[in-house]
């Protein structure tokens, strides 16, 4: 049996479909039953009247009786006429009907009918005042309306009944009515319900085979999207996939990228090593300055490996939870201790702003490596002595704080300030690689900026050099006591 999303649908249509068809037949049956026992009701409410009209002016009760009579006579019964009597004291029961009275023989009835009949005329005969229904042989149902007049001096008790075959009638229609236009009804919703489930499912299934695709490793198809085609929830899925598939194919580009840069970054100490350890195997009796100078070597690219190992490890950290030990830092004394290190490491033209006061919530240790990072690659793009490299700290309220790092060294280009905090970017990849770096600084800063929950940029500064820029939340500013840290260092 088809288990397709279009059978389902076509499925839920059809029982939708019988459900709502069978409450309105239902509905629309008894409204029509309803509807013409209303109309039967009038009609003998409007006999009734005519009937007593009749009788009216009757001056005595022969009369009346006469009056009766001929009108009776003029009114016969039949399966869909109206059955009319009276009944005057000392006359007895004029009807329409005598028949079904006993007023007169039928000889075509068997002994069963005739008791029928009498049963229904002694049910007629003690009908309360009013409308009821009562049960009648040939013609089905009786709706029969009892009322008492004054005529030729007595009480006339008067009756008016009306088969009510036409009701059942009515109701066999509509029920035949209904049953053929919800059949065609019927038939025309699951057409059209199979032809929406397939262009529904249409797109569905295509995005299941790109996605099967995916699954294979091939990240290249895409969902097709139609240019004139409304902003609907297959469309919205669409553009979600293909958004996903791009960011997918970013991610493994990225990785495919770092894991490349990665190995060139190690494949190069490595191959220094090698060669210098080779070169001094090649000599038979090396001097102790060979063997010194290649130490030396070997040293420094084992460190340099170590940095790039622990670099490394920390961008991993990062992307973990538990990457950051958030405690309130004070401010001032936290830069103070910094800017002391720093300044002391190299010969340039250190200047520290003013420092606000207050705490900043935040992992000093993380805090110190990102900072740490930006200066000393502010140092390693100036000169000395005289190369500027300035930090300045801003309070821009809301509980936000502001580093700003500046120097007046080449700078970055405009076209390579979105690329330069990713992995193993570098602006100038020769000086970089003789001053020792690992490209890693700088991806550093952003993993813990946004590991505090805020972001750094570049922008030029005001001596045409670099600008780092490293904002942060969880700052509680507070008034500063006099003699308190603030020093221009030059």
């Amino acid at each position: 049996m088809p288990s397709g999303m279009r059978w389902r649908l076509t499925a839920w249509v059809a029982i939708v479909m019988i459900f709502a068809l069978v409450i309105t037949a239902f509905a629309v049956y008894n409204g029509t039953g309803s509807q013409i026992r209303r109309d039967v009701d009038q009609e003998l409410r409007a006999e009734m009247g005519e009937f007593a009209q009749v009788l009216h002016g009757a001056g005595t009760r022969a009369d009346a009786a006469r009056r009766a009579s001929t009108y009776l006579t003029s009114q016969p019964f039949g399966a869909a006429s109206t059955l009319l009597f009276a009944t005057l004291p000392g006359t007895g029961v004029l009807t329409n009907q005598p028949e079904l009275f006993g007023l007169r023989a039928d000889d075509g009835e068997t002994r069963l009918e005739q008791r029928s009949e009498a049963t229904l005329a002694a049910s007629l005969l003690r009908a309360p005042a009013g409308i009821s229904t009562l049960p009648a042989p040939d013609v089905g149902d009786l709706r029969l309306l009892r009322e008492t007049v004054r005529a030729g001096g007595v009480a006339v008790h008067l009756g008016v009944g009306e088969p009510l075959a036409i009701v059942a009638r009515s109701q066999n229609g509509v029920v035949g009515a209904f049953a053929l236009a919800g059949a065609l009804a019927l038939a025309l919703a699951l057409a059209a319900s199979l032809l929406v489930g397939a262009r529904v499912s249409s797109p569905l299934r295509r995005m299941a085979a790109i996605a099967a695709r995916v699954d294979g490793g091939d990240l290249r198809p895409r969902m097709p999207l139609s240019e004139s085609g409304p902003a609907d929830e297959t469309r919205v899925l669409a553009e979600s996939f293909n958004h996903m598939l791009d960011r997918l194919t970013a991610a493994f580009e990225a990785q495919r990228s770092f894991i490349g840069d990665a190995s060139h970054e190690l494949r190069t100490p490595l191959t220094v090593i090698r060669g210098q350890l080779e070169v001094l195997a090649a000599e038979r009796s090396p001097s102790s300055e060979d063997v010194v100078r290649v130490e030396r070597l070997v040293t420094a690219e084992v460190a340099r490996m170590s940095r790039l190992a622990d670099d490394l490890l920390l961008l991993t950290q990062a992307e973990q939870g538990e990457f950051l030990r958030l405690d309130d830092v004070d401010l001032p004394d936290f830069i103070e201790d910094l800017w002391a290190g720093v300044s002391a490491t190299a010969e340039r033209r250190f200047e520290l702003g003013p420092v606000p006061s207050g705490v900043l919530l935040a992992d000093s240790d993380r805090l110190t490596q990102a900072l740490r990072n930006l200066i000393e690659n502010a140092i390693n793009h100036t000169t000395p002595p005289s190369g500027l490299v300035r930090l300045d700290v801003q309070d821009l309220g809301a509980g936000r704080l502001r580093f700003e790092l500046a120097d007046d060294g080449p700078g970055i280009p405009s076209e390579q300030r979105a690329r330069v905090f990713d992995r193993f970017h570098r602006t100038d990849a020769s000086r970089s690689r003789a001053a020792g770096g690992t490209g890693l600084g700088l991806a550093i800063v952003k993993a813990i900026a946004e590991a505090h929950g805020g972001r750094v940029s570049v922008r030029e500064s005001a001596g045409g050099g670099a600008l780092f820029v490293l904002d942060l939340g969880g700052f509680s500013a507070r008034r500063r006591p006099a003699g308190a840290f603030e020093r221009l260092w030059s």
